[in-house]
């Protein structure tokens, strides 16, 4: 067991690579299933927008509802690849899936039934509209009498 890392550089030790504990290296793809996406929160004056980073994902993937101001937001994705050659007598089958779920309590000062999503380029962007309530107000100038 290592405590720490090295890093040699452009050089490697032979024998650091040979005793590394990490051998059976499982790929990224497997882990992709049991961790949730990235996200961003950002408070603009009219609403929030929620951003979410899940590439290689479809739009008919995810599935988002409210209750009771808890914002949910879920995803699903399978693939499945089999390869087959008679002649050489093989047969390959890969397969994968991943899955996440992520709740957001909302303020009482959004409108829900106004919310949008849109996915493009691999984020999920959902807009949460705030309430005229909720939106700043300008300043106002009091004269002194």
């Amino acid at each position: 067991m290592k405590l720490t890392k090295r890093n040699d550089g452009l050089f490697p030790n032979l024998l650091n690579t040979f005793y590394d504990d990490d051998w059976f290296k499982m790929p990224d793809t497997f882990k992709m299933g049991t961790s949730a996406p990235a996200v961003n929160i950002l408070d603009h004056d009219e609403h929030f927008e929620v951003d979410l980073a899940v590439p290689g994902m479809r739009k008919e993937d995810f599935t988002i509802d409210l209750e009771k101001n808890i914002l949910t937001i879920s995803a699903e994705n399978k693939f499945e690849n089999e390869e087959k050659d008679e002649k050489e007598n093989y047969t390959r089958r890969e397969f994968n899936y991943s899955a996440f779920k992520r709740s957001f309590t909302l303020p009482d000062t959004v409108e829900g039934e106004k919310i949008s999503a849109t996915y493009n380029n691999g984020v999920l962007s959902i807009t949460v509209p705030k309430k005229e309530e909720a939106k700043p107000k300008p300043p106002i100038a009091i004269e002194v009498s």
